[in-house]
């Protein structure tokens, strides 16, 4: 190791194994031992670098890039599956506030217990006990159980007790939120300090700014590779840049999987409206009113006629054709087809049109459509349009209501 340096770390790799749904007791584990199926997901792969003593060190990157796995690994919590790490010095980690914290003991306790994982004696804690309890601020709770501080009150007692160690190395993993502002600028302050005495700092943040106030150089951690290290300014120019082009990548994807989930919507909503085989489909419909007339509104107890033009790709004998009317709020109020009416099954031979009158429409005011279906076998659907048609009922002699109604069928 370079007796210049603090850190070194040379070809790091590390994956952990992502179960799908593993079971947690022998029984389970014996009859459902698919559940142990896991994904072998690679957090660092193969990177390096170096710290030099008295340097501080940002460590960027997105969310699971890496950055605090690498923190975790410096402060032996994990172990690399391949490479070396090495360190010297004392080391002092603000990875998890107050993760050594027993709640049922007092502040004033949990900082003898927190300070010993440091490595600290008995005689050096008690050296530095009222300093931490100072800058902690908190005064008569001190000695009150940890389960009666407030989440800003547990903070801040963990940060005073890792910045008072007196470490070599001090690593800090998004930490620098804690407490009210002034306490933060205290913080900050603090570790100014330590750096001044030459102390060693690598600062996991997504704060690029204090990044950039502490910090002589940054690495940019990316999918588990380092991307570029250098001045904090240059680094996160480039971060930013290339974050603010995945975000665009990002939101491009999004609105393609939009646009392609609303077409697929869309055909499945046009197959729902008009599907079928369709050796005969339907080329129009028109509602033509008492006079012939084409229309989109009929009066009550009037006439009115549909008229169902096709084409025919195939001839296709012995079809039903099925005529249903909806009111607009999906009631059917009236139902008849080739067969009921008396005209029996269509021979659909060629290109023609159907033509079916409806004698005194007893239909009360509203808006209503028109399902058609072509069927062979009641099983076959040659062609099923849903909503063929529109068409609105005003009244003209008085309200009508749902009745029988002649249809003629040519």
């Amino acid at each position: 190791m370079d007796k210049e340096n603090a850190i070194e770390v040379k070809n790091i790799s590390k994956s952990f194994k992502v179960y799908y749904d593993k079971g947690n007791e022998l029984k389970e584990k014996m009859l459902f031992w698919k559940r142990n199926r896991y994904e072998n997901r690679v957090v660092l792969d193969n990177i390096s670098f170096s710290v030099k003593k008295g340097e501080a060190v940002g460590l960027v990157g997105k969310n699971g890039c890496g950055k605090s796995t690498t923190l975790k690994m410096l402060t032996k919590i994990i172990y690399p599956d391949k490479g070396t790490i090495e360190m010297a010095g004392r080391v002092s980690s603000l990875l998890e506030l107050g993760a050594g914290f027993h709640p049922d003991m007092s502040g004033r306790e949990n900082i003898y217990t927190n300070a010993a994982i440091f490595g600290l004696t008995k005689k050096e804690i008690d050296e530095r006990l009222d300093e931490i309890i100072e800058f902690s601020e908190l005064g008569s709770f001190i000695d009150n159980p940890v389960r009666t501080y407030s989440s800003g009150m547990y903070m801040r007692l963990a940060f005073s007790v890792a910045i008072n160690v007196n470490a070599d190395i001090l690593l800090i993993d998004e930490i620098l939120a804690v407490g009210d502002a002034n306490f933060q600028a205290k913080c900050f302050n603090k570790l100014r300090e330590i750096k001044a005495q030459g102390t060693t700092i690598i600062i996991v943040s997504h704060a690029l700014g204090q990044i950039e106030e502490i910090c002589e150089r940054s690495i940019w951690v990316r999918d588990g590779h380092i991307e570029e290290i250098g001045a904090p300014k240059d680094v996160h120019k480039d971060y930013l840049k290339a974050m603010e082009e995945e975000r665009k990548e990002q939101e491009a994807n999004e609105r393609k999987q939009l646009i392609a989930a609303e077409e697929e919507q869309a055909k499945r909503l046009a197959w729902e409206k008009r599907h079928g085989s369709w050796e005969a489909k339907i080329t129009d419909v028109k509602l033509l009113n008492k006079d012939g007339e084409e229309t989109n509104k009929v009066f009550t107890y009037e006439d009115m006629t549909l008229e169902i033009p096709y084409e025919v790709t195939t001839p296709v004998n012995d079809v039903e054709v099925k005529i249903d009317i909806y009111r607009i709020d999906g009631l059917l109020v009236y139902r008849t087809s080739s067969v009921l009416s008396g005209l029996g099954l269509v021979e659909l031979n060629k290109s023609d049109k159907l033509s079916i009158k409806f004698e005194s429409v007893p239909f009360v005011t509203s808006e209503y459509y028109v399902n058609i279906s072509f069927v062979k076998d009641e099983d076959k659907e040659i062609e099923v349009y849903k909503e063929a048609c529109r068409f609105i009922v005003e009244s003209s002699k008085g309200e009508g209501g749902v009745a029988s109604m002649k249809n003629t069928w040519n």
